[in-house]
């Protein structure tokens, strides 16, 4: 073979390597992208036609739906779901991609945890992806996470690990099991953790009142005007209101949260038939009614809410407004005033339901009333025991007689001092004429 040959044979071979490589990247493609050309574990996932999900862990489901364009949660009587959370759940699987196929048989899923739901201990997590009619689209099983083991470089000080992905499988085919490198710990069948979580505020708040059962741990603070001092509304003579123990009053639900929602809403259920009752009224015209019920078995409670509004609809000019200033300021009224009655509007939705809520959130409301009043600072008298050696106590009958004035023929009248010794030879009467006690001197009486 003369060289040329052996070059022709070289550049076949590489012509040969290259159209093999083109061809067995085609293949891959065309079994990991979809229609859009992504490497995708999921092949033509329309996220935006998908009205349910089904999560399935063993016996415990929880079933997302979307009605009216909002998502709830089914097995918390239709309250809303968290869209947000829902969202970047089918986008995210919608973008999911293999970060590692593996090849396994059937007999080898459950040592990835991706067996049915109802197969026990190795089971997977099964989400079900659904339109309207309830047809299912595609479904997703999650099993094992994948560990990530610690290192001397991982700053975990070695041994252990963490969750870096997880064992995941499209549909029922055994040939799609991949590990993706993400671990998805959020996407369980809790339905108390798929809840929209935002609830009412309340703002401004004017007065605040509780009422339970033992009239006499009942109580009212109040103000006159926003940023002003509190006051017991029912204050005795004598009695005052502590600010520091009031504190954690009267900021109470501005900005509550809750845990769940309550499924059995019986009153004697949940204590709603003697509830303990609190108002609490604003500045903007909000009337709110709270009710706490009884313990749910740990530290939390059941309660409920209500509220009301009664908005200006017009405001008062000023004497001396311009055209354009009152142009400016009925504009900014009427924008305060319609964010009001939309904040009315979406508040009254949590009227539907019964919460459970924490200890903390209602914990100001559990305040008895002699708990809110400043204590009374004790005046200070004088007694015999605190008085300084020696020193009579004011008052006192045994010691009258240290009140009186000394008298000048008194027998305890001090000694005068005596006069100096003059030096020798020096005369010892005094000289000039000084007067004595009787206003002579002693010249004259001789």
């Amino acid at each position: 073979m003369n060289r040329k040959q052996l070059t022709t044979l070289i550049v076949a071979c590489v012509i040969l390597g290259v159209i093999g490589w083109i061809v067995y990247s085609k293949r891959n493609s065309d079994e990991s992208s979809d229609s859009q050309g992504r490497q995708t574990l999921i092949k033509n996932f329309p996220f935006n036609e998908v009205d349910r999900i089904a999560i399935r862990q063993g016996n415990v489901q929880v079933n997302l739906a979307r009605q009216s364009d909002i998502w709830t949660v089914q097995e918390r009587n239709n309250y809303p779901a968290n869209f947000t959370t829902i969202a970047e759940f089918l986008r995210k699987v919608w973008e999911l991609k293999p970060a590692q196929h593996i090849e396994v048989g059937q007999s080898q899923l459950g040592r990835l945890e991706l067996l049915p739901p109802d197969k026990g201990v190795n089971s997977g997590t099964l989400v079900e992806f659904k339109d309207k009619s309830g047809k299912n689209i595609n479904s997703l099983t999650l099993g094992k996470k994948h560990m990530r083991k610690g290192g001397e470089d991982s700053g975990f000080g070695g041994g252990g690990g963490w969750p870096d992905g997880r064992y995941v499988m499209v549909g029922n085919d055994v040939k799609t099991v991949s590990v993706v490198s993400d671990a998805m710990s959020n996407i369980e069948p809790k339905p108390e953790e798929w809840l929209n979580k935002d609830f009412f505020k309340v703002e401004n708040l004017k007065s605040i009142s509780v009422s339970s059962t033992n009239a006499t741990n009942n109580w009212a603070l109040e103000r006159e005007k926003e940023n002003g001092e509190w006051k017991l509304a029912d204050a005795k003579k004598g009695e005052q209101l502590d600010t520091g123990k009031s504190s954690g009053v009267t900021s109470a639900f501005s900005s509550p949260t809750f845990n769940d929602v309550a499924t059995n809403t019986a009153p004697d259920k949940t204590g709603m038939d003697k509830p303990m009752m609190a108002k609490l009224s604003t500045f903007d015209g909000f009337n709110y009614e709270v009710k706490v019920g009884s313990k749910t078995g740990d530290e939390n409670y059941f309660m409920k809410m209500s509220v009301n509004g009664s908005f200006p609809k017009e405001r008062t000019a000023g004497k001396d407004e311009k055209p354009e200033e009152k142009t400016k300021l009925d504009k900014e009224f009427k924008e305060k005033t319609d964010k009001l009655q939309d904040k009315l509007k979406n508040e009254k939705e949590y009227e539907k339901w019964t919460y459970v809520v924490s200890k903390w959130t209602i914990d100001p409301l559990f305040k008895e009333r002699k708990d809110l009043i400043a204590e009374k600072r004790e005046e200070i008298t004088p007694s015999s025991t605190n008085a300084p050696p020696n020193q009579p106590v004011a008052g006192s009958a045994t010691n009258k007689s240290a009140a009186k004035p000394l008298s000048l023929s008194n027998t305890n009248k001090p000694a005068p001092p005596k006069p100096p010794v003059p030096p020798d030879g020096a005369s010892t009467k005094p000289t000039g004429s000084a007067p004595t006690a009787t206003g002579t001197s002693d010249t004259d009486k001789k």
